[in-house]
C-alpha cells in the first residue's frame, strides 16, 4: 500500500498551544523544584491553568481534542497494547488508545502536582515532611511518564513512518488510509 502526502488537520491550535505551553513549563519547573521561590509557585500555577483549560477543551473542544474521541475503556486498551506488543498495532489518526491514556496520566499527574505545591503554601499544611515528599514523588512520576510518553510517540512513529513531533506543531498528519483508526 503506498503513503499517501495528503495532510489533514488533526490537532487545533490550541489543543497544540496548551502541549506546548505544558512542556515548557514542566521543563522550567523541574530545573526550578529545588529553589524554593515565587518562581517555582508561578509555574506550577501556570501548569495548573493550562491543566484546566485542556481539561474544558477535552469537552467542548473539536473532533480530535475531545476525550471521548480517543479515551478508550479497558477492553479496547488491553487489545491495542497485545497488538502494540505483537507488532501489528493499526494507525490511528488522533490519539492511540495508550496515548490517550498517556494524556489522563500526564493531567492527572500535573494537575495533582500543582494541588499539593499550593497545599505546601498554606498555612493549613505548610512545613508537612509527608507532603513535601508526595509532591517530590508526583514530580518523580511525571518525569517517568514523560520518558514513557516521548517513547510511545518515537515508537508508534518509526512504526507508521510518520513524525508525531512534527505533527504536534503542526497540527497535520497523514490522511487516512482505509486500514487507520479514526
Amino acid at each position: 500500500m503506498s503513503k499517501s502526502n495528503e495532510l489533514t488537520r488533526v490537532w487545533d491550535p490550541l489543543v497544540r498551544l496548551l502541549h506546548w505551553t505544558l512542556v515548557l513549563l514542566v521543563a522550567v519547573a523541574w530545573y526550578t523544584g529545588g529553589m524554593a521561590g515565587p518562581v517555582h509557585e508561578w509555574l506550577g500555577y501556570g501548569a495548573a491553568t493550562v491543566v484546566a483549560m485542556r481539561l474544558v477543551w477535552g469537552v467542548a473542544g473539536g473532533p480530535y481534542a475531545r476525550f471521548a474521541q480517543f479515551v478508550r475503556g479497558p477492553r479496547e486498551t488491553a487489545s491495542y497494547l497485545r497488538a502494540v506488543l505483537g507488532g501489528r498495532a493499526p494507525r490511528h489518526l488522533g490519539h492511540n488508545p495508550l496515548g490517550g491514556w498517556m494524556v489522563v496520566a500526564l493531567l492527572a499527574t500535573v494537575g495533582s502536582l500543582a494541588l499539593t505545591g499550593w497545599l505546601y503554601t498554606t498555612d493549613w499544611l505548610w512545613g508537612y515532611a509527608w507532603l513535601e515528599q508526595l509532591h517530590a514523588a508526583l514530580g518523580w512520576l511525571l518525569l517517568g511518564l514523560v520518558a514513557l510518553h516521548v517513547c510511545g510517540a518515537v515508537a508508534t512513529g518509526v512504526k507508521h513512518q510518520e513524525n508525531l513531533v512534527a505533527a504536534m506543531f503542526s497540527g497535520a498528519k497523514r490522511a487516512a488510509r482505509g486500514d487507520d483508526v479514526a
